[in-house]
């Protein structure tokens, strides 16, 4: 990292020889990792949890080491914001802490403490920024306790009220406004939250996509369109063994019907568009997480199946013909089975596209450094997202080994953490403008 005093600007505009301090990052990466610790290298921080309190605890306390003007709404979302030296908005980075079940050390994380990294970066050089610059992270993005996902975001960007955010009901029957309270983080600042200047996320891929291909930075057009919802199968619960096929209205036998129906949709909508019958760069993918008997015993036909369908295509009019889709195959199971289904809505995002402006900073920023890019959309979800909606956004993706996310062996290599964390720096620093100061010379 170039010393103060010596840092000059680039023909482009970047500051020539300014980096993150990658150990540093790395410790933090670490230090978050251990709350939460499964033992088997990785991570439970469910929403509102008091993992999750412990976490945010630790990265408030960083924030505050930093000497952010640190904020929290109602929702729970934490916004640490550094002065610039021109009122206005703020450009914004950072993502999530919470994670899965069984999440990684990276997903979300990585976004977090790389803005934090950026800011103490800047401080070190000495370098001012004309607009503030802001790190946030949102609560329960990953929807794995109190659907819908990205519930802080959303929140934070008017597309929830904060009475339906905080009457959300988790997988324990709990609802997310009490959990938060539980915990203390639920803040006074209101929501929805003032629109950024613009949002730039860093993320780990989690998908194959830019290690299949060699390339170190993804560049990220926009998110695919999500579509969840909880299926209720109703039958009759009877004996194993006494009770003919013939006469079973079998909730079990419907809800692994439902399972393989989905997977084949989800195939044949796919297989339409590689063969050049629908939009480029869409893709579909349909997904049975969750599936539930009652009364869940091995001699009697299951009474109930409780399952939850995930969808999503970058296309919207795709996603809606897989709903359609599933519908259709439902209905006409269940009458064979003489089930009754019960639909219930979890979540429901239209694709995002990312502002063209932002995604060509990225692009060019990160060649500028060094990188090799690739243009792709977003197989997940992501914060973004929902910041799109009140400002120009983008995000900036690192590979993710075997594509691997969701899972303990999530992993990205060190280096490729310090290049995303190197190229969001000067994407935020060239966003949020260089304020005159002595120590910038004119032209490398």
């Amino acid at each position: 990292m170039a010393a103060p005093g010596r840092l000059t600007t680039t023909p482009d505009g970047r500051l020539a020889g300014l980096g993150v301090h990658g150990g540093r990052l790395l410790d933090r990466l670490a230090a978050l990792a251990a709350v939460g610790d499964t033992g088997d290298g990785g991570n439970c921080r469910l929403a509102c949890t008091d993992d999750d309190a412990g976490g945010r605890e630790l990265v408030v306390g960083w924030m505050h080491e930093l000497g952010l003007d640190v904020r929290i709404d109602r929702v729970g979302n934490v916004v640490g914001v550094r002065d610039g030296t021109e009122a206005g908005a703020a450009v914004m980075t950072g993502s999530h802490i919470d994670t899965v079940r069984t999440g990684g050390r990276y997903d979300g994380t990585l976004g977090v403490l790389a803005g934090l990294e950026v800011l103490r970066t800047l401080d070190d050089a000495g370098i001012r920024t004309r607009r503030p610059l802001a790190v946030a992270f949102f609560s329960n993005e990953e929807g794995a306790r109190f659907p819908p996902d990205m519930l802080g975001s959303l929140a934070y960007a008017g597309g929830i009220t904060l009475e339906e955010a905080d009457a959300a009901v988790g997988i324990d029957g709990s609802t997310f406004g009490a959990e938060l309270a539980r915990i203390g983080w639920a803040g006074e600042v209101p929501v929805p939250g003032p629109a950024p200047h613009a949002f730039v996320e860093l993320h780990i891929e989690q998908g194959p996509v830019l290690e299949e291909a060699g390339v170190a930075i993804g560049v990220v057009t926009g998110v695919q369109g999500i579509s969840w919802r909880e299926l209720t199968l109703t039958g009759e619960s009877n004996h194993a063994g006494t009770t003919p096929l013939r006469l079973r209205h079998d909730a079990g036998l419907v809800g692994a019907q439902v399972a393989v129906a989905v997977r084949r949709i989800a195939t044949v909508l796919g297989g339409a568009r590689s063969q050049g019958k629908g939009p480029p760069n869409s893709s579909m993918v349909g997904t049975v997480g969750s599936l539930r008997l009652h009364p869940d015993l091995v001699n009697v036909v299951a009474a109930t199946a409780t399952m939850t369908v995930d969808l999503r295509n970058t296309d919207d009019d795709v996603l809606a013909e897989a709903e359609r889709l599933v519908a259709a195959e439902v209905e006409a199971l269940a009458a064979a089975e003489g089930v009754t289904a019960r639909w219930r809505p979890l979540a429901r995002f239209a694709p995002v596209t990312f502002d063209p402006d932002v995604v060509a900073l990225v692009e060019a920023t990160a060649r500028a450094l060094g990188s090799t890019t690739m243009r792709l959309p977003s197989g997940a979800g992501h914060d973004a997202q929902m910041l799109a909606r009140v400002c120009p956004a983008g995000m900036v993706f690192v590979p993710s080994r075997a594509g691997i996310s969701h899972n303990p062996a999530e992993h990205t290599d060190p280096d490729q953490l310090v290049a995303g964390a190197d190229v969001l720096l000067h994407v935020l620093v060239g966003l949020a403008g260089i304020a005159a100061a002595p120590l910038v010379g004119a032209g490398a």
